[in-house]
């Protein structure tokens, strides 16, 4: 597997194709490189993009589209080191799939006319809803407040995302995100 389980490491996967590429193939994620993007924005170009066939975890229909390279190793690690142990930790069960919003959308940052753009415009951020369970459970993030088991999972993978991710907003963050988790490998560290 990915044995670069830092922060550090991921982040500077963003500025070196090759050996991120050259990381996921040492890993047991299935994926394809997938074709330059094709929009006439310059915004919203990929680097090293990946199409993710399979991981550690599912990822709800429809699958992303394309992930950076740098996004899809987080995840990875993610997968094994944050969600999983978490799961078992808080719910007594495992993260069979992700539920999700997708991964790459040329827009700016809230779907705004003008400003920066967001992350998912370079297909370095995905929106994260939920996560259903092997044992038949679907947690959402929207079940952040519920102040059960449910909540502190939630929580635990938050913390978690932290540490691996540059920037992660959830529900605590403003009511655009009271339903997901946005996780980036992007240039401004988040973490609310």
């Amino acid at each position: 597997g990915i044995h670069i389980f830092t922060s550090t490491h991921l982040q500077a996967l963003r500025g070196n194709p090759e050996a991120c590429l050259a990381a996921l193939d040492g890993s047991d994620m299935e994926f394809s490189v997938a074709e330059p993007s094709t929009s006439t924005t310059p915004a919203c170009h990929w680097q090293a993009g990946v199409h993710v066939a399979r991981s550690n975890v599912g990822y709800a229909s429809p699958v992303p589209q394309v992930a950076s390279c740098a996004l899809a190793a987080t995840l990875y690690v993610w997968e094994r080191e944050v969600l999983q142990p978490a799961a078992a930790r808080h719910l007594g069960a495992e993260v069979e799939e992700v539920l999700h919003y997708g991964t790459f959308s040329c827009r700016r940052v809230n779907g705004a006319q003008s400003g920066n753009w967001s992350e998912h415009a370079g297909a370095n951020a995905i929106d994260v809803s939920g996560f259903r369970l092997s044992d038949g459970r679907v947690i959402e993030v929207t079940d952040w407040t519920d102040g059960d088991e449910k909540s502190d999972f939630l929580r635990a993978v938050r913390d978690g995302s932290c540490e691996l991710f540059v920037g992660v907003l959830g529900p605590d963050y403003n009511a655009a995100h009271h339903d997901h988790f946005h996780l980036d490998m992007g240039r401004w560290a988040m973490c609310r």
